[in-house]
């Protein structure tokens, strides 16, 4: 049977595709409108349709044409500033299009979902690291749109008898250790994304959004998961799922966190530049703190990270700029 992959062009569904193919899973196909991601940044082998998630008449004919029994669900808009603006362009990316698939998905028989959530549903937690069970209480349009996406794949899947894996994303960081897929977008926003572009020239500074958090430092603390162990446990919940494993919410991260300031430290010292870095006041949405309860993912999948090092992140995302001219030119 195929996985169908949404989004996967993009930065994570990328790394989600190369571990499928790692795994032998050769029968994957990826959805994406391009928008964001990059057809360059797909193998060969992988079957791409290019095409919007809430097109109900093309999903429901992927499925069938490719025999797919599931769904791994990256597509979204997922910047917290960009939420704040546009409130209405995040429901509809990530909350109307997302019910415009699931329908589709289940009319068509799929029996298992993995939706790519966030700890933004989390909101500013009054404990840390934050466990699975504490009530979400998003203070931003994307983690709201986020977990309506959660509420709505729970009750499909009570209605309708599918089951699923709901994954909260800390922050996600790093790229292919093999040097096959990294994050693409020269808008991106995640942190050392933008930072390794200011030590390679790209930026002429770094802009910090806030030192007067109360954190020990003043900047936003963050659990940077790696790229490749985050696609790991997507592929681990793949594997309980088609195994009659049950329907789970998990956070995905290492349990530890960084400040901005400490992480832009490291930048600097794996690089060897020394970068300008400009402070500005706190962006809108931004919690202070988020870092994961990451117990349960491993007790309930045996998910075990490989890639926990935070230099070795800023290594593996520094390569992936250095040579991300050249596969841009393919």
């Amino acid at each position: 049977m195929a996985v169908l992959v949404t989004g996967g062009a993009g930065y994570i569904g990328s790394h989600m595709v190369l571990a499928l193919l790692d795994a032998g899973h050769d029968a994957v196909v990826v959805l994406d409108d391009l928008s964001t991601g990059f057809a360059w940044a797909l193998p060969p082998e992988v079957t791409l349709v290019q095409g919007d998630i809430a097109d109900q008449a093309l999903v429901a004919e992927t499925i069938r044409r490719h025999g797919v029994d599931a769904l791994a669900h990256f597509a979204a808009k997922i910047v917290v500033p960009d939420s704040v603006a546009d409130p209405l362009g995040y429901y509809l990316a990530n909350t109307v299009k997302s019910r415009a698939l699931l329908e589709a998905a289940v009319r068509a028989g799929v029996r298992h979902v993995i939706f790519s959530s966030t700890a933004a549903v989390y909101g500013e937690p009054a404990v840390s690291p934050v466990p699975e069970d504490l009530p979400p209480a998003p203070i931003n349009p994307y983690g709201r749109s986020k977990l309506m996406t959660e509420w709505m794949l729970a009750d499909a899947a009570r209605a309708h008898g599918l089951s699923y894996v709901a994954l909260r994303y800390f922050n996600v960081a790093g790229a292919d250790p093999r040097g096959r897929a990294g994050q693409s977008s020269p808008q991106a926003t995640h942190l050392i994304k933008v930072a390794t572009q200011a030590a390679l020239g790209q930026r002429g500074a770094l802009e910090v959004f806030g030192t007067d958090y109360p954190t020990p430092d003043g900047s936003c603390l963050r659990d940077y998961i790696q790229v490749s162990d985050l696609a790991a446990a997507h592929l681990v919940a793949l594997g309980h799922l088609r195994g009659g494993g049950g329907s789970l919410t998990l956070n995905c991260g290492y349990g530890r966190g960084y400040s901005v300031l400490e992480v832009i430290d490291v930048v600097k010292a794996v690089s060897g530049v020394d970068f300008p870095v400009r402070l500005s006041p706190r962006r809108a949405g931004d919690p202070s703190r988020l870092i994961a309860g990451a117990d349960r993912i491993r007790q309930e999948l045996g998910w075990q990270p490989r890639h926990d090092d935070l230099r070795a992140i800023v290594a593996q995302a520094l390569a992936w700029e250095r040579a991300l001219p050249h596969r841009n030119q393919r």
